[in-house]
């Protein structure tokens, strides 16, 4: 239970979202009725209900044997050299099988991509929860003239599919956008991919619970025909409920256990109002395990990679989202997040037409042209770099179609890197690195299936990839390390051989045990080769196992109990009990992202 059931409301009605556990539907239904509630409407593939009914009855429904758990209809809201400084032009035109000591794509050796067809996205479908898309906009073109967005459909009560806020279509050309200025300098990342353009938010960028519900479940029922791979939300709202309870993480866990890759914006509350740091900060979904969580770094305008950091802004770990037990004490799920951070900054893309952002903020236009089919505009925040990483996932999965999300993510960690004088709770496993995880992605067999028997070659040939790329003349390492949960792993055994930990169905962090203190493998879900880690640590710029320590792994592990008082870490303010995250606050904070573009 949760605000919902302020006593002084109990005669107002109010809106929530009621999941059910399949026991008896009908005699949910008919407590709502029985209750003076109304059904906003239920949801083909996802066993929930958005309903309106008195406050004072959600106790009452809440009893009823078919029901798993009431939460409120909460508000969610909206929370670019990009090809050039993530190594997404370094792999433009190179599919193919993989060799040993060939040079690859980056001039390291490791392994020839043979030039089969692009790596632009052709042929997956990318689906975008937010504000719409300017269907005008050039930035949407095939390279024929052909528009890419195979479909548009409204879920608000708008009755609309432009995108009258402005941040639907910047965030879908920073994913998918080809260059309508020229030369190159604008082109998103998976620039040939085919668009689904979900409207979830209105004018003023502000949607709801149910809504966004609504968005997934079509996604579930079209998946097929439209070849949705990859769901993009930069979106959210605060992480209250435990990621096991909240309606929307369990949406999306149920998308990614179908196959389908799930990305969504970390949140932009790393700060307050008097710049000192906050942990605890991740929004929801980005609370959810099974999605990939993306923070914002910042590339100071340089393709080079040694003067990146992140952002002030974007929010940090652990997730504070918890649940309560029957005692009344609270359990944080205090999960590592965010998974990995990519440029957020000062990023410039598409601009629709006449949209709010730009109207009430001039200085975001980026002035390059006085075309409304071409104008840019710029933007910051993790609702950025969130399109970054999910365009991404759609060259992997153009480059090998056989990857599950757990192994889309698991790649993007493995070959991410490190920003030095970082914690994980800042930047999770690294600066995503295009170029390595589709080098990665290339060189892992093509016939992976459910039936991949635990332990058995991953790679196409017994070389290992090189563990280093380099973009504008500097090599850097990868982070070789993969995040699980409360802890994070090392080993070569990732990229070597099937772990369950990448089957669909299961969490990646599904493998990790803790006896007596001591942290261990489950030897069903991960081989003997991966090693766990009994600390979060502070990157030092090398593979992350080097870094130096930060914070033990055995305090995430007690529950809550030794972070529940909102205690000082080593350099800023834990957020505690989601206290701090009321909706008012996190609203305000959002609105940094669409702030002075210079911050």
């Amino acid at each position: 239970m949760d605000e919902a059931t302020d006593p002084s409301m109990e005669s107002q009605p109010v809106n929530v979202i009621v999941q059910l556990n399949g026991m008896a539907d009908s005699s949910v239904d008919q407590a709502i009725s029985s209750n003076q509630g109304v059904s906003n409407g239920g949801f083909q593939n996802l066993d929930a209900r958005a309903v309106q009914i008195p406050a004072s009855a959600i106790s009452q429904l809440s009893a009823n044997i078919g029901v798993s758990y009431i939460s409120s209809d909460r508000e969610m809201r909206a929370s670019g050299h990009l090809s050039s400084t993530t190594g997404a032009d370094a792999i433009r035109g190179l599919i193919g099988s993989t060799g040993s000591n060939a040079p690859s794509s980056s001039g390291s050796t490791g392994g020839p991509l043979i030039a089969q067809s692009k790596v632009d996205g052709t042929g997956i479908g990318v689906a975008v929860l937010d504000s719409g898309i300017d269907t005008n906009h050039r930035a949407f073109l095939s390279s024929n003239g052909s528009s890419r967005i195979v479909h548009a459909q409204d879920f608000t009560s708008d009755n609309k599919i432009d995108d009258l806020y402005g941040h639907g279509s910047h965030v879908t050309s920073t994913l998918a956008g080809s260059d309508p200025i020229g030369n190159g300098t604008f082109t998103g990342i998976a620039p040939n991919a085919n668009i689904i353009s979900l409207r979830v938010l209105n004018s003023q960028g502000v949607g709801t619970v149910s809504t966004v519900l609504s968005a997934l479940d079509w996604v579930l029922a079209n998946r097929t025909k439209y070849n949705i791979r990859v769901v993009n939300m930069s979106l959210g709202m605060p992480a209250i409920d435990s990621y096991r309870n909240d309606p929307v993480c369990v949406a999306v866990r149920h998308l990614v256990d179908s196959g389908i890759v799930v990305v969504v914006a970390a949140g932009n509350l790393g700060k307050d109002s008097s710049g000192v740091k906050l942990y605890g900060t991740i929004e929801s979904p980005g609370n959810e395990p099974s999605a990939i969580t993306v923070g914002a770094s910042n590339t100071f305008g340089t393709d080079i990679r040694s003067d990146d950091g992140v952002t002030t802004y974007s929010s940090r770990g652990p997730t504070r989202s918890f649940w309560t037990d029957q005692n009344g004490v609270k359990h944080h799920d205090n999960l590592i997040k965010p998974d990995l951070v990519a440029p957020g900054n000062r990023i410039v893309d598409a601009e629709a037409k006449q949209n709010y952002l730009v109207t009430n903020n001039p200085v975001l236009d980026a002035g390059l042209t006085s075309d409304t089919s071409r104008k840019m505009m710029l933007l910051n925040g993790t609702s950025v770099a969130s399109p970054v990483v999910a365009g991404t996932a759609a060259l992997l999965l153009q480059a090998n179609p056989a990857l599950t999300p757990n192994l889309v993510k698991a790649i993007l960690m493995y070959t991410a890197q490190p920003l030095p004088g970082f914690n994980m709770f800042e930047q999770g496993a690294g600066e995503l690195n295009v170029e390595g995880a589709v080098r990665l992605a290339n060189a892992i067999q093509p016939k992976l299936s459910q039936n991949t028997v635990f332990g058995s070659p991953l790679l196409r040939s017994t070389s290992l990839p090189t563990p280093s790329t380099t973009i504008a003349g500097q090599t850097f390492s990868w982070g070789q390390t993969v995040i699980l949960g409360q802890t994070f792993a090392i080993g070569s055994d990732f990229v070597t051989r099937y772990q369950n930990i990448y089957g669909l169905g299961v969490l990646m962090s599904d493998g990790v045990l803790m006896s007596d203190g001591v942290l261990m493998s489950d030897a069903t879900m991960l081989t003997s080769g991966v090693l766990m880690s009994d600390s979060i640590q502070t990157s030092d710029g090398t593979p992350m196992g080097g870094g130096t320590f930060y914070f033990s792994v055995g305090v995430l592990m007690s529950d809550g109990v030794l972070m529940s008082d909102g205690v000082l870490m080593s350099d800023g303010v834990l957020m505690s009990d989601g206290v701090l995250m009321s909706d008012s606050l996190a609203v305000a904070l959002a609105a940094m992202e669409v702030g002075d573009p210079t911050s």
